[in-house]
């Protein structure tokens, strides 16, 4: 399944005193994609969540390529890079959307939490039908 990509208009508020986006509202666009990501595959974070299963994080990089300033439009392509049962990776290339100048890149590890015992599961396991989405938008 291909995924298309999150448009996020940058707002005023979000910019630092050099009147670009600050660095760490990068995290919260790439979170608001993954989110999209998952509308899109049909599972809506809410119904995993209503389902007992969290995705805690692991690890958030982002590399900073070029400035997003007030007013740009970002197209921001999630993908999921890594897939085990236990665990996943999902990457983040965020662009100019009228240009398609590289602006970050980005991505997020994972883990399946279940809620109501409080520890680590296997999404296979627990919801394999999701497994299976996710399982075929992976890439490569």
């Amino acid at each position: 399944m291909e995924l298309k990509p999150y448009l996020r208009f940058a707002q005023f508020y979000e910019t630092d005193a050099m009147g670009i986006i600050y660095h760490a509202n990068y995290i919260h666009w790439m979170e608001e994609a993954r989110i999209d990501m998952m509308d899109q595959l049909g599972w809506p974070y809410r119904r995993v969540h209503d389902a007992g299963l969290d995705f805690g994080v692991t690890e958030v990089s982002c590399r900073h390529r070029g400035m997003v300033r007030f007013g740009d439009t970002v197209a921001i392509q999630p993908s999921l890079i890594r897939l085990t049962p236990a665990k996943m990776e999902v990457g983040y290339r965020i662009t100019d959307a009228k240009t398609g100048e590289l602006k970050a890149e980005g991505s997020t590890g994972h883990f399946f939490f279940d809620i109501r015992q409080q520890k680590p599961v296997a999404l296979k396991r627990a919801i394999p039908e999701l497994y299976q989405l996710f399982a075929q938008c992976k890439e490569g």
